[in-house]
C-alpha cells in the first residue's frame, strides 16, 4: 500500500493527537479546547491560522504563490452520549463522546497539512477547513452562510469520513447523491383528558397518535416512486403518566430522509397531510413542527473523479467502490457542495465483522488508518495543484 513513507513515520504521533482529542471529546459550538489545539498545531506548522468561523471553526491557509485553490475539511464535534470503552484514552468528560470518528477526521488533516506544509510539493493554495457541529447542528451551513468561499475562496472542495462497514485500505465514492436529505418532525395532539375507565368523556390523543404512526408508514410505501428513495420515521411517541388517565396530549417525533427534492417536497406534504387529516377524523388538535436540516450530499462528476484518482494513487484502484449504495445518512457538507464544486468519500477503517459501527457506545477510531488517510489528502493536493 503506497502510503506516504514520512506520514507511516509519523502514525505514533498522531495516534497521541488523535487520543487526546477522543479523551475530550467537544459537542456542537462547544469545540474550544479543539479548536485552539488545531489552531496551534497548524501554526507550528507554518499555516496562517485564521479562527471564530461559525464560532469554533478554524481555517488554516497554505499557499505556494500563483495556481488553483482546494479546500479540505474535517469535522470535529463529537457527540452526546456516554462512552462504554474501558481504554486508557476514553471520554474523561461524562455524557460526551468521539463515537462518529471525528477525532479521526481532524487528525488525519493535521497530518497532511503538517506533510504539506514541510514539503510544500505544490503549486497554489490549500484551505484547511476544520468544521464545527457536523452532528445535526448545521455548522457547515454556518461556516457558508458566514463568508467561508467568500473570505477563503476555493476552486473545489473536499471531505472525507470513515467507513467501518468497510475494510480499512479502501475507498468508496460515487458522482450524484451518496448521503441523503434529513428532516425532523414535532406533532403535539391536544384532545381532553379523561378517565381511563370512561374514554367517551374524553377526547384520546393517544389513538390518534398511534393512528398517525400507522398511517405514516404508507407516505413511502404508497405514495413514493418505488424506484426514489425515501424514509419516514417516528422515533418518539410520548404521552401519559397515569395507566387509569387518558391524556389531554401526546408528543410524537421523528425523520424524513430522501435524496431528490422532488421526493423531498413530497413526503413533507404527505407527513403535513396524514397528521391534519387523521387528527381531524379523531376530533384532536395538531400542531405540527416540520424542520428541514441538511440537503443530499451530491457529489460532482469532475471532482469525483479526481478524488478516485488519488484515492487509488494510495490504496490502489481494485480497492476502489465507484458505484457504492448510497446511505440514507446525512451530512452538512452537503452545504459546502451546494456553493462549490467538490466530493466527499468514505473510507474503509473496518477492522472486522464486530467492529463497533458508527454512533456506537463502543466507538473507537481506528489509528492504522491516520496515515492512509493523511496521504490520500496529501495525494490530492499533489496531484491538483501539480
Amino acid at each position: 500500500m503506497p502510503v506516504i513513507d514520512v506520514l507511516k513515520e509519523w502514525q505514533e504521533e498522531m495516534t497521541a493527537w488523535r487520543r487526546d482529542l477522543h479523551a475530550h471529546p467537544e459537542i456542537a459550538f462547544e469545540e474550544r479546547r479543539t479548536a485552539d489545539s488545531v489552531a496551534e498545531k497548524l501554526r507550528s506548522f507554518g499555516i496562517e491560522v485564521t479562527t471564530g468561523l461559525a464560532g469554533t471553526g478554524v481555517v488554516g491557509t497554505l499557499s505556494t504563490g500563483d495556481g488553483p485553490t482546494i479546500g479540505l475539511r474535517a469535522d470535529m464535534d463529537a457527540l452526546s452520549m456516554e462512552e462504554e470503552n474501558t481504554f486508557a484514552h476514553k471520554s474523561l468528560y461524562p455524557g460526551k463522546m468521539h463515537a462518529c470518528g471525528h477525532d479521526g477526521h481532524t487528525t488525519m488533516l493535521l497530518g497532511a497539512a503538517k506533510y504539506l506544509a514541510e514539503t510544500r510539493k505544490f503549486k497554489g493554495t490549500v484551505q484547511f477547513i476544520f468544521q464545527p457541529a457536523e452532528e445535526m447542528e448545521g455548522g457547515g451551513e454556518r461556516m457558508v452562510d458566514e463568508g467561508l468561499f467568500e473570505r477563503f475562496p476555493v476552486d473545489a472542495v473536499y471531505g472525507l469520513h470513515n467507513w467501518p462497514r468497510i475494510p480499512l485500505g479502501t475507498f468508496a465514492m460515487r458522482p450524484g447523491p451518496l448521503m441523503a436529505a434529513v428532516e425532523v418532525f414535532d406533532v403535539v395532539l391536544t384532545g381532553r383528558g379523561a378517565h381511563g375507565a370512561m374514554p367517551h368523556q374524553g377526547v384520546d390523543p393517544i389513538a390518534a397518535g398511534a393512528q398517525v404512526v400507522s398511517s405514516l408508514q404508507q407516505v413511502v410505501s404508497r405514495e413514493t416512486d418505488p424506484l426514489d428513495s425515501g424514509v419516514v420515521s417516528v422515533t418518539m411517541f410520548n404521552a401519559g403518566e397515569s395507566r387509569n388517565v387518558i391524556p389531554s396530549t401526546a408528543h410524537l417525533a421523528g425523520t424524513v430522509r430522501s435524496f431528490r427534492p422532488e421526493v423531498r417536497d413530497a413526503l413533507e406534504a404527505g407527513v403535513r397531510r396524514v397528521v391534519e387529516g387523521v387528527s381531524a377524523a379523531h376530533g384532536v388538535k395538531a400542531e405540527i413542527t416540520y424542520d428541514r436540516r441538511y440537503p443530499p450530499t451530491i457529489n460532482h462528476a469532475k471532482e469525483t473523479e479526481i478524488a478516485a484518482a488519488a484515492a487509488a494513487q494510495v490504496v490502489g484502484a481494485d480497492n476502489l467502490d465507484l458505484d457504492p449504495t448510497p446511505t440514507m445518512g446525512a451530512e452538512d457538507f452537503s452545504y459546502m457542495l451546494e456553493a462549490k464544486p467538490g466530493c466527499y468519500v468514505w473510507m474503509g477503517t473496518g477492522r472486522g465483522p464486530d467492529d463497533p459501527l458508527l454512533h456506537n457506545a463502543c466507538f473507537d477510531f481506528n489509528d492504522d488508518a491516520l496515515p492512509i488517510g493523511a496521504s490520500y489528502w496529501a495525494t490530492l493536493v499533489k496531484q491538483e495543484l501539480a
